[in-house]
């Protein structure tokens, strides 16, 4: 067993963000799956969206998030993140983080544009914002001799008192309070860590589909702990599917940024024909629930594989110096986008739902907090606001550190409770690890052909009845074997999988993301509310 003031599950915007105000209260244990490094902040290419400019204001980045989110954004929760934006964005700037400047406009933020918005407002670092701020707050959390990082350690499951099958061993005060975590090392040890605040900063869930933007690390880990918990989820139906993923058989996750379209990218089919305008108002620059169930119409009725997204009228200077990362990644597949058109297809990127927040980043437990991708803030409703999700992670780390700084007297007195350790039982080394792949990718194929940009209630009742024997064999296998992390992260999507289609199943209408071809139009009599779980 051991103690830390602050343990920290996640390495991105949010939880080093977090980490770093949370250490000048005490000692913080922040643990990460894999490298500190491997995380979908580290990946994030368009920026982080604020009002930085005098012709932009917060009324119109209000707006903006709102209509995008397609009614069910919390109004108070976006004006709150919006207001927040540009203190949040001096403070990175602070902790050195080199966004881009415009040296013929008196070295003023270099603003970007992308769908949704109606002005300039993306602060970014060309096409890797995400890895500059990662790169920055890495080396000042690293900096912190009150931040210990531990790196390839995996939460397995949260210390809730009671509802971690405690029930006797622990004190009644402590009964229904987070305590901290199971965490397994990378030499199989499972350690005890107790906490007096647990912040779940895992990410999202792309990989429990098969075509996906993310990072390997997004499994959905935390929401399924803080699930299995008892803390409330919702929203896990409005999974946004990004428009423009490279289509190439040698790449893998490479997504093509927003910013490309917001920079004058068209997308056309594989005849040379612009198609967005039949579909939305708005055009190339359309949400991105408009514009991916646009590409899958176009692909389903041409039959075609991919579509296009060309900037190749733009100067050859501009797409080299604007998305440097883009055109080099792409040329490496023998495509160069200042003369060739991109093929792209869209893959599951983001979880707009997750473990409910409320204003300072707290779930329905004691002293578990979630931030980022892994909450269900209210901010993003039924569709998110491209460049909105790094802006949510900083915002709510910061509201979360101001109220752990005022709960701290009651916090720092209170002791930890004596837990018992992790129990192996009569559990085996599993020796044929085809048990896990095997499921894993009937999980991800169901997920992709059930319950993808376009669902109907057959699609899902049939997923539904599929999931349950491979959910009964995956809880069999973490009954019966060692755990691995293979087969820890396999338990969390086999979870989601099956919490995104009650989800899904659940709501009876098309809304942002949400999209149920036995139920094609928006109810707002009946469903202009979150689907809580």
């Amino acid at each position: 067993m051991k103690t830390t003031d602050f343990l920290v599950i996640g390495s991105g915007i949010s939880g080093l963000s977090f980490a770093l105000k949370a250490a000048r209260l005490g000692t913080v244990t922040l643990v990460t799956k894999k490298a500190r490094v491997d995380t979908a902040t580290n990946l994030a290419q368009g920026g982080i969206a604020a009002v930085l400019a005098p012709e932009d204001s917060f009324e119109s980045h209000v707006q903006d998030t709102l209509r995008s989110g397609a009614g069910l954004c919390h109004e108070e929760v976006v004006r709150l993140v919006v207001e927040n934006g540009p203190a949040r964005i001096r403070e990175l700037i602070e902790l050195g983080v080199a966004f881009q400047h415009d040296e013929k406009n008196g070295g003023k933020l270099d603003l970007g544009m992308e769908g949704g918005h109606s002005a300039r407002r993306i602060a970014h670092s060309l096409d890797l914002s995400g890895r500059e701020i990662e790169r920055a707050l890495l080396q000042a959390a690293g900096a912190n001799a009150r931040i210990t990082i531990l790196e390839n350690h995996l939460a397995i499951d949260l210390l809730i008192g009671s509802k971690s099958g405690l029930a006797g061993a622990v004190p009644a005060p402590y009964s229904d309070r987070c305590l901290g975590a199971y965490v397994l090392g990378p030499d199989g040890v499972i350690t005890t860590w107790l906490a007096r605040a647990t912040a779940l900063c895992t990410g999202g869930a792309g990989k429990v589909y098969l075509y996906t933007t993310n990072p390997d690390i997004a499994t959905g880990d935390g929401i399924a702990m803080a699930y299995r918990a008892g803390a409330r989820v919702a929203n896990l139906e409005f999974v946004q599917f990004h428009p423009t993923c490279l289509f190439h058989p040698q790449a893998k996750n490479f997504l093509i940024s927003e910013a490309v379209r917001g920079e004058g990218g068209r997308l056309i089919d594989r005849r040379g024909r612009h198609f967005m305008d039949k579909y939305d108002e708005r055009g190339d620059l359309a949400t991105r629930d408009m514009v991916a169930r646009a590409i899958d119409s176009e692909m389903k009725s041409s039959g075609d594989d991919c579509v296009y997204l060309d900037i190749t009228h733009r100067p050859a200077a501009f797409v080299r110096g604007r998305f440097p990362n883009i055109y080099a990644t792409c040329l490496e597949y023998g495509i160069d986008i200042t003369r060739q058109p991109i093929p792209v297809v869209p893959a599951a990127h983001y979880m707009c739902g997750g473990v409910v927040t409320d204003l300072h980043g707290r779930t329905n437990l004691e002293n578990l907090y979630a931030f980022g991708e892994t909450a269900c803030t209210g901010l993003h409703g039924g569709n998110r606001l491209a460049s909105n999700s790094l802006l949510e992670g900083v915002v709510f780390a910061h509201l979360a550190a101001e109220q752990c700084a005022a709960d701290w007297p009651q916090l720092s007195a209170r002791d930890f409770p004596a837990i018992p350790p992790w129990q192996v039982g009569q559990a085996e080394r599993i020796e044929e690890c085809v048990l896990i792949t095997h499921n894993w990718d009937q999980i991800r194929r169901l997920m992709w052909n059930y319950v993808g940009i376009v669902r109907s209630d057959k699609r899902l009742a049939l997923v539904r009845e599929r999931l349950v024997p491979i959910v009964a064999e995956v809880d069999q296998h973490y009954r019966d074997y060692l755990l691995t992390p293979d087969l820890v992260e396999l338990r969390n999507i086999a979870q989601l999988a099956e919490l995104i289609v009650r989800c899904a199943t659940i709501r009876k209408e098309s809304r942002g993301l949400h999209y149920n071809l036995d139920y094609p139009a928006v109810d707002d009599l009946h469903w202009h509310k979150d689907t809580v779980l």
